[in-house]
């Protein structure tokens, strides 16, 4: 199937007659302009972005593959593109659970709708979203009911977020310790929460998979730890078994004893103070710390960039 498919295409552009002229560069421009449009809204920062990588090297190798034997250099040639079509077809069984998805999500009706409304929830806050998260933290560790909430920050989630309930509700204590209640069918998941939104609710998360985590921490702390790991998401945790409050936040997670501090912390997470202003001894994280290390390696990114 896959070498039916390179055939068409490989018939297709031998039919094609192209002059080199200002028109054909302006065609060019505009498929490179769509093509990074699309990467960028809704393939970056999402599990789909190695995979599209991967596709793109897989493309690349088979043009070489081309110019390779059309200069007669018919063993390398032939040799590459072989290969080339053997980790294809390896990678369409191999990521046949990431191909559903991908073309789930790109056939939801309000795709467009959902990243336009996301785009508006930083500027809009309609509720106080500290408040709603205290209140309900108080609550389920009262009455040590386990809850896992993801916080949105930076980082897009929306890969994890869609595989749960769409929601898109305003954020409150009522509709958290509702989703919550044991009897209710999303208790088990994660909740995902933008701005003042809970986006979505039921949702698997990756687990962690570092061997010095302590055996005493469950499946919601282990997700929680992994969000943390793939995210800059900041995990609100309370735990079913003795009713604990914890934040997970770039791979590690920390227990809150004072509701104050959790309070500060999520201000500081949140956005609604700066953490360079924030005394250290007033925090559990080091924001000052876990800032600079981002930088770092956005810094760090860029120069690779810069080299390559």
């Amino acid at each position: 199937m896959i070498g039916e498919i390179k055939d068409s295409l490989l018939n297709q552009i031998k039919t094609l007659h192209l002059t080199l002229n200002w028109v054909n560069v302006i065609e060019v421009l505009i498929i490179v302009a769509f093509i990074f449009l699309i990467y960028q809204k809704f393939i970056k920062g999402t599990q789909s972005e190695k995979l599209v990588k991967g596709i793109f090297i897989l493309l690349f190798a088979w043009l070489f593959s081309e110019i390779l034997i059309k200069f007669n250099l018919l063993i390398l040639g032939v040799f590459l593109k072989t290969m080339v079509s053997v980790v294809m077809f390896g990678a369409v069984i191999i990521f046949q659970p990431e191909i559903r998805k991908f073309l789930g999500y790109l056939g939801q009706s309000n795709i467009f709708h959902s990243h336009l409304k996301k785009k508006n929830l930083k500027d809009v806050q309609k509720v106080n979203v500290i408040k709603e998260l205290i209140e309900s933290v108080k609550y389920l560790s009262k009455t040590r009911t386990g809850a896992l909430m993801v916080l949105e920050r930076d980082d897009d989630v929306n890969s994890y977020s869609d595989v749960g309930t769409q929601l898109d509700a305003i954020l409150s204590t009522e509709l958290l310790l509702t989703i919550f209640h044991p009897n209710t069918p999303l208790h088990d998941g994660a909740v995902v929460i933008t701005g003042d939104l809970i986006r979505s609710a039921g949702v698997l998360l990756p687990l962690t998979e570092d061997p010095k985590l302590s055996w005493k921490y469950g499946t919601r702390h282990r997700a929680a730890i992994g969000m943390s790991e793939v995210s800059d998401s900041a995990c609100l945790v309370v735990s079913e078994e003795t009713g604990d409050v914890s934040i997970a936040l770039d791979g590690t997670l920390k227990k809150y004893d004072d509701i104050t501090v959790l309070k500060k912390d999520l201000e500081i997470l949140l956005g609604y103070e700066d953490e360079d202003i924030i005394e250290e001894n007033k925090t559990v994280f080091n924001f000052i710390k876990i800032k600079t290390k981002k930088q770092n390696n956005a810094a760090e990114k860029k120069n690779d960039k810069m080299s390559k």
